[in-house]
């Protein structure tokens, strides 16, 4: 059967052991193709009733609820951990905000490498982390290295290997931090070999997972990781502004020293005493408390990612991007698309990246025309994703057929471009 055939898709679907999911999610249009799982994931229906239940615990119990509010970002955590990052219980809390996180753990990284001066990551890295690791370097007089991978499309896709590493690196290096998943072109780093790279020369790694997690198969734990951080709300499907998480090691927990010493990290928390001594737990890199109705959307969300398992997530990801691979072959590069994700399942996840002189404006026509919910990144790139729980594969399909006939006709260009701050 030709993929260029709608019946390839239904087939899919047909045979997919994840396909009762999507039932699992609000869908207010079914007509909608929204392939932005990858950016903001549906809610799932049991979300509703857990953020209800909390409502009324709240109601019920206020302020003793504490009793049992009090330590929820550490169990979380652990179902996090065991549910999409292949973590062991006891090293992953779920709190705070990425970016927060990212702070926390890379400038603990850099100080637990005294006299070592270099921080390396990638000019295509998300903005926020670069621009962290630009105060921070400010701050402390360090030295920002950048690997310069930011062309539009480029051979190895943004992809930083090994052999793309290796001349960075020396022994004044402290810390590098990439993303698992890069967050314009969907290229995938392998975590291993990477980690090892730099553990070789004595410096740390910390990971970005925000575009990977509850989209591929991480293996945190197997893969040597010591630091690694991410959000929920992608592929977590866990509601905008949801807590994120942080990962650390055990073998690397009391070697480190969070650079915000709040409360919730003290050792001996509620005897409120004058110095700060750091829990040598997971908890020790806590900041404050808990957010319990962010925290209970990621409990039911990340419920449903281990009862579908994420080895099965992992390959419909990989079907499902193979397709819209395959579709752009067929439709969208003879109409001036370039595909700059890789044809490699393993160097890839859940998205794919289509450049295209008139990107910004397709996305808008896109949305105002075709009913598709796609993704604009600049300068020219259109991200589409197949979340593998809330997405099927017809919707995947009748997106992009929707897609072709639009830029086909040329009736794009009746739509001018803007409107949101937000792309």
């Amino acid at each position: 059967m030709n993929v260029t055939d709608r019946a390839y898709a239904l087939e899919l679907d047909r045979n997919d052991p994840l396909a009762h999911f999507k039932s699992q999610f609000v869908v207010t249009d079914p007509q909608m193709c929204y392939l932005d799982g990858n950016s903001l994931g549906r809610i799932p229906k049991a979300t509703i009733s857990a953020v209800n239940d909390f409502m009324s615990e709240w109601g019920a119990e206020v302020v003793t609820g504490w009793s049992h509010w009090v330590d929820e970002a550490q169990p979380t955590g652990d179902l996090l951990g065991v549910a999409a990052l292949g973590a062991a219980a006891g090293q992953v809390l779920v709190c705070d905000t990425t970016s927060v996180n990212f702070y926390q753990l890379c400038l603990a990284a850099v100080h637990a490498r005294p006299g070592r001066k270099t921080i390396i990551t990638d000019a295509a890295n998300f903005p926020t982390d670069r621009y962290i690791l630009d105060g921070i370097a400010k701050q402390f007089g360090l030295k920002l290295v950048l690997i310069q991978n930011e062309d539009s499309v480029v051979a190895t896709h943004e992809r930083i290997t090994t052999e793309v590493l290796a001349p960075y690196l020396n022994d004044d290096v402290a810390l590098v931090t990439l993303q698992v998943i890069q967050y314009r072109s969907g290229a995938r780093t392998d975590i291993k070999s990477i980690t090892d790279q730099v553990r070789a020369i004595g410096g740390l790694v910390v990971w970005d997972a925000s575009h990977a997690v509850g989209a591929i198969e991480l293996n945190l734990d197997a893969n040597g990781v010591d630091l690694c951080v991410g959000c929920t709300y992608k592929y977590g499907n866990s509601g905008p502004g949801s807590p994120a998480w942080l990962y650390v090691s055990k073998k690397i927990q009391k070697e480190l020293q969070v650079p915000i010493q709040g409360w919730f990290a003290q050792d001996a928390q509620f005897e409120m005493g004058p110095v700060f001594e750091r829990a040598q737990n997971i908890r020790g890199f806590q900041i404050a408390s808990p957010s319990l109705i962010g925290i209970r959307c990621v409990q039911t969300a990340f419920s449903m990612i281990k009862e579908a398992g994420i080895d099965a997530i992992a390959t419909k990801a990989a079907v499902g991007t193979q397709m819209m691979i395959d579709l752009f072959d067929a439709w969208l590069a003879p109409l001036g698309f370039v595909l700059n994700t890789s044809r490699d399942a393993k160097e890839r996840g859940g998205h794919i990246s289509l450049v295209h002189p008139d990107a910004a404006q397709i996305c808008v026509a896109l949305r105002e025309i075709s009913n598709v919910i796609p993704d604009y990144r600049t300068p020219k790139s259109i991200r589409l994703a197949i979340s593998p729980l809330a997405t099927s594969f017809v919707e995947v399909w009748d997106g992009f057929a929707r897609m072709r006939d639009l830029v086909a006709t040329g009736q794009y260009k009746t739509i001018k471009e803007g409107g949101s701050r937000v792309t």
